[in-house]
């Protein structure tokens, strides 16, 4: 039996990998700022799949919150096999219109607190010899779009970066990037999601099957949808000037800024 460490695990993509492994049959660490939810949480999949769900209330824009998921990370005792770096949320407004009290939480969680917890489960699993990490990132990170794609764009750096300098020690590293997944994200960032078109949605279930597989094959970074595949496959052959434009205008339209 091995366990899992999800952050932001009651919404969403997070909630989507609970399920997931919970079925497959890990134990979980679920991590999240509602006491409430987790603990329904844990009880419903304690209760359908059999397995043990701890539940660790802590806040990632806060030091407190970090340290104490990082100290979880680093227990040699009750190990975590399996890292998913899920927590994340977007602001809505164009730079300079986001105080910068919000932008500089964002990058709390997005950067420094994947940083902190990657390197403390990273350290653990390489004494152990063995254990995997996903980055939840975005395809906004290869697209110039203010500071929610910047800082999608270091979790994709920043996690293939690890995953060569740890090649071989048994630890593998992944960026998950998926684009547009029916969640609470555009919900609780004030955002309307009616004039996005219906092929740009992804089922979070099926994404995260998409991601774990994709993981087990040495990936180091994962775009899951062959949708999404292809978009990535024009952007990287768009000139940076017009790229900019567009994702300006489509940034406006859709998406966190």
């Amino acid at each position: 039996m091995t366990t899992a460490l999800i952050t932001g695990s009651t919404a969403g993509i997070g909630a989507a990998f609970a399920r997931r492994l919970a079925a497959d049959g890990h134990d979980l660490v679920l991590v999240a700022r509602d006491p409430k939810r987790l603990r329904e949480q844990a009880t419903e999949l304690h209760d359908r799949h059999g397995i043990e769900a701890e539940v660790l209330t802590a806040d990632l824009a806060t030091d407190e919150g970090i340290e104490a998921v990082a100290a979880r990370l680093s227990d040699l005792k009750n190990p975590v096999d399996l890292l998913v770096n899920n927590a994340g949320f977007g602001n809505k407004g164009r730079y300079l219109d986001v105080p910068m009290a919000d932008e500089l939480r964002m990058l709390k969680v997005h950067c420094e607190a994947v940083l902190r917890l990657t390197s403390s489960a990273a350290e653990a699993m390489r004494t152990r010899g063995r254990g995997g990490i996903v980055n939840v990132a975005s395809v906004a990170a290869f697209v110039p779009r203010g500071t929610y794609g910047a800082s999608k764009a270091w979790v994709v750096q920043f996690t293939q970066g690890a995953a060569r300098d740890l090649a071989g020690s048994g630890v593998r590293l992944m960026a998950l990037a998926p684009g547009f997944v029916r969640t609470e994200f555009h919900q609780r960032a004030g955002m309307g999601t009616d004039n996005i078109p219906g092929w740009m949605w992804l089922d979070a279930d099926k994404l995260v099957a998409s991601a774990l597989a994709d993981l087990t094959r040495g990936k180091t970074l994962s775009i899951p949808d062959l949708r999404y595949k292809a978009l990535m496959g024009v952007v990287k052959v768009t000139p940076r000037a017009l790229l900019g434009g567009i994702s300006s205008r489509t940034g406006r339209k859709y998406g966190p800024q």
